[in-house]
């Protein structure tokens, strides 16, 4: 079997036990593409939420505890006509890479999984998976790193380092960052992000000022009210998130058209909300999304 056969999980767990070489192989003879293409916009299907401990989708508090389906919803996504590519960990990414899903895609390496959901330290989003240089080794288009920012909270200090420090390690690398940003607060011992727009713009403003320079830094948004007057707070290029999807499916896909037609805004960054549609219709789900982002495909 090659790298580019897509294998079952019982392949995968083989080859991991018999010929793990295979994957440092895989990535050093993927079918590399540019960041973007000739429209500079992005769709990328986010999968690094399990590490972090956060599983649940709308009501169902475990929808992504099976590996095996996370992968094929992953499969059917990456295989749709204007999907660019996948943000995941590294234990994500190298099951897509022996499956043969990442040959001319995007690929973006999650980096700091350390604040687990619902944990004691869940604002010390410490780095824990890629770095900035197997990220380069690997061939990866990019990293990316949660940035919460919790006034109350003294570990946002090192949370604020460590992020700076990966903008810059990427950037010497040509490679781009992609920084999550949020103000973030503690109710009842549970993490807040806030989400309203002056919060949001601030967010947007201290992280952009992170790392020794911002020639590779794009952003990672929450679609917000007023969102034309919280994309003049920046002219980084930005991707907006998904979130986890409570409304109706038709009002997330018109919020999104709105806010792509805002020229800071290159693309959309989703996960839940297209891997687990409320119809299961994977598929669907991502042509309408490639359609919003890439508009030629509408």
């Amino acid at each position: 079997m090659t790298t580019t056969t897509r294998s079952t999980i019982a392949d995968l767990t083989e080859i991991r036990v018999r010929e793990p070489r295979r994957i440092t192989d895989g990535w050093a003879a993927r079918r590399r593409r540019q960041l973007v293409g000739v429209d500079g916009r992005l769709l990328i299907v986010a999968a690094d939420h399990p590490a972090r401990g956060a599983l649940g989708v709308r009501d169902d508090r475990q929808a992504m505890a099976s590996r095996s389906e996370l992968l094929e919803r992953l499969a059917t996504a990456l295989s749709r006509p204007g999907v660019d590519g996948v943000l995941g960990t590294p234990d994500i990414l190298d099951d897509l890479l022996l499956m043969g899903a990442l040959e001319d895609k995007v690929a973006v390496g999650s980096m700091n999984r350390g604040g687990l959901q619902g944990a004691v330290f869940e604002l010390d989003d410490r780095f824990t998976a890629y770095t900035a240089d197997e990220i380069a080794a690997r061939g990866l288009e990019g990293g990316k790193m949660l940035t919460r920012i919790c006034l109350g909270d003294p570990g946002t200090a090192a949370t604020l380092q460590a992020s700076a420090h990966a903008i810059t390690e990427l950037a010497a690398h040509g490679v781009m960052a992609m920084v999550e940003p949020f103000f973030s607060v503690r109710d009842n011992g549970r993490v807040r992000n806030l989400l309203d727009p002056d919060s949001t713009i601030t967010s947007i403003h201290i992280a952009a000022g992170l790392g020794a320079t911002s020639q590779h830094t794009w952003l990672k948004l929450p679609v917000v009210d007023d969102l034309e007057r919280v994309m003049d707070a920046t002219t980084l290029p930005t991707l907006l998130l998904g979130g986890d999807p409570t409304q109706h499916p038709d009002d997330t896909y018109a919020a999104w058209g709105r806010a792509l037609d805002l020229p800071a805004v290159r693309g959309l960054v989703v996960g839940r909300a297209l891997l687990f549609p409320p119809d299961g219709d994977v598929a669907t789900a991502v042509d309408i999304a490639s359609g919003l982002v890439h508009r030629g495909r509408r």
